[in-house]
């Protein structure tokens, strides 16, 4: 039996999770198409230890956030490259929907890795163990960068203490 069949019933399956997910964290819809893409591909490369897993799409969740995180550092990530006609647009309207929100664009400016925990803890609902473990560091971090995300995205969208209402 090949991997092949099973790797493409995995890529099938989980990229449009990982794409949204990847996209939440980066706001740029080609930077996640890229993180994805490079998940996939060092996914497949090592298929059978993914495979393996207790759980594939967190193991490439990871990838892809790391190489989403990461890319500024890279140099192949900074190269632009001009082409004669610009790629058609999608008719996906999930994208263009989460920038014409005000929650979104404040969570978009953050730094990556407060970008990163805000989406996965409650775009994803993962717990901090499982946030930790995607983002390659301690549970205190995850706390640590929600804690600061929370304050600033409460200081940037002016919410207002429910026990109080609105006083206008």
């Amino acid at each position: 039996m090949s991997t092949v069949p099973d790797f493409a019933s995995f890529y099938v399956a989980a990229r449009p999770t990982l794409l949204r997910t990847t996209y939440a964290v980066t706001g740029d819809r080609q930077l996640a198409e890229d993180a994805v893409q490079v998940a996939f591909a060092k996914a497949y490369a090592s298929w059978a230890r993914v495979h393996r897993a207790a759980d594939p799409t967190a193991y490439v969740r990871r990838i892809a956030i790391n190489a989403a995180i990461g890319h500024h550092r890279r140099a192949s990530f900074r190269r632009e490259t001009s082409v004669d006609r610009l790629p058609e647009r999608t008719a996906d309207p999930g994208p263009d929907l989460l920038e014409r929100d005000e929650v979104w664009r404040a969570v978009r400016a953050l730094p990556p890795r407060q970008r990163a925990v805000v989406v996965l803890r409650y775009y994803e609902d993962l717990s901090e163990r499982q946030i930790a473990d995607a983002l390659g560091c301690r549970p205190g971090t995850v706390k640590s960068q929600a804690a600061a995300a929370l304050t600033t995205l409460r200081a940037r969208l002016g919410e207002l203490d429910p026990a109080e209402g609105d006083r206008r």
